[in-house]
């Protein structure tokens, strides 16, 4: 038998993780004024994303369509696919897992949809559990339970300059309510049962960050951990937290497949999107066993 396992762009699985791994990686659209892009595609670097924000240019994004999840596992039971497991987003702040699963229904061999409750970084976390219990001989469901679980424990933190590229995708939730308009306010968010959340609200961008730091401490306690730094356009930042965190947890931490102690990335163009340049986030889950 052969279980194969498809994830969306989101996910920031690490391109040799997918690729020694026969990970099948779905992208969503970046959709910028009248121009389509699949994420990830030259066109729509990081860095355009972030100018094309900062020109204040229309920016949105969009998912799959489900005959895309459908052809996709079409093709996989075609190659030899026995059972597939399809790990995504937050069906909470994307119509991305209800595409898969709509897709599912009229795929040749039983898919298992997974919403992870979860967003970027985390999600990837599922899908190296789902993998590893894959490689250790285990079932899809026995894999698709390693990723809900995994996911449900880690913690997904983030900062960002404004809420107002949140506001404008309909995705700030609860935070508007918490933070309202005070533009002096620099938020700290979180995912929580799937849903942007508050965590705390800071005056200064120094005493976010700090606080964000101290948040992800917290969430790692004495467990070992993988902890990964997201940005988009604040690279140098995020590489200082990123040294800080590693310096922080010691040998609490388990290194990146990069062999990084705290792997640290540039957001893609449809989380990025949301959160506008300047957002760092910090991603904490408790280490395979």
């Amino acid at each position: 038998m052969s279980i194969v396992v498809v994830t969306d762009s989101t996910s920031t699985v690490p391109a040799e993780v997918a690729e020694s791994s026969g990970v099948h990686v779905v992208p969503l659209q970046v959709v910028i004024d009248d121009d389509v892009y699949d994420e990830g595609a030259e066109e729509v670097t990081p860095e355009r994303l972030a100018v094309a924000l900062r020109e204040k240019r229309a920016v949105s994004t969009s998912r799959p369509a489900p005959a895309v999840f459908a052809d996709l596992y079409a093709r996989l039971a075609e190659e030899g696919a026995s059972e597939i497991v399809s790990i995504h987003l937050s069906a909470e702040v994307s119509g991305t897992f209800e595409s898969a699963l709509v897709g599912s229904r009229q795929a040749p061999v039983p898919v298992t949809c997974v919403d992870t409750r979860q967003v970027g970084v985390a999600t990837g976390y599922a899908v190296e559990s789902a993998l590893d219990v894959i490689g250790a001989g285990g079932t899809a469901a026995e894999a698709a339970e390693a990723a809900r679980s995994r996911a449900a424990e880690a913690t997904s933190l983030f900062y960002v300059n404004t809420l107002e590229y949140l506001r404008r995708g309909g995705r700030v939730g609860a935070a508007a309510a918490v933070f309202g308009g005070a533009l002096a306010v620099k938020p700290l968010l979180g995912i929580v049962d799937g849903v942007i959340s508050p965590r705390a609200k800071v005056r200064t961008a120094a005493k976010a960050i700090a606080r964000l730091e101290a948040l992800a401490l917290e969430a790692a306690g004495e467990r070992s951990v993988e902890v990964c730094v997201a940005h988009l356009a604040a690279e140098e930042r995020a590489a200082a937290m990123a040294a800080r965190l590693a310096e922080e947890l010691g040998e609490r931490l388990v290194p990146a497949c990069s062999g990084e102690p705290v792997r640290c990335v540039e957001l893609g163009g449809v989380l990025g999107a949301h959160v506008g340049p300047g957002m760092l986030a910090i991603c904490v889950a408790p280490a395979l066993p």
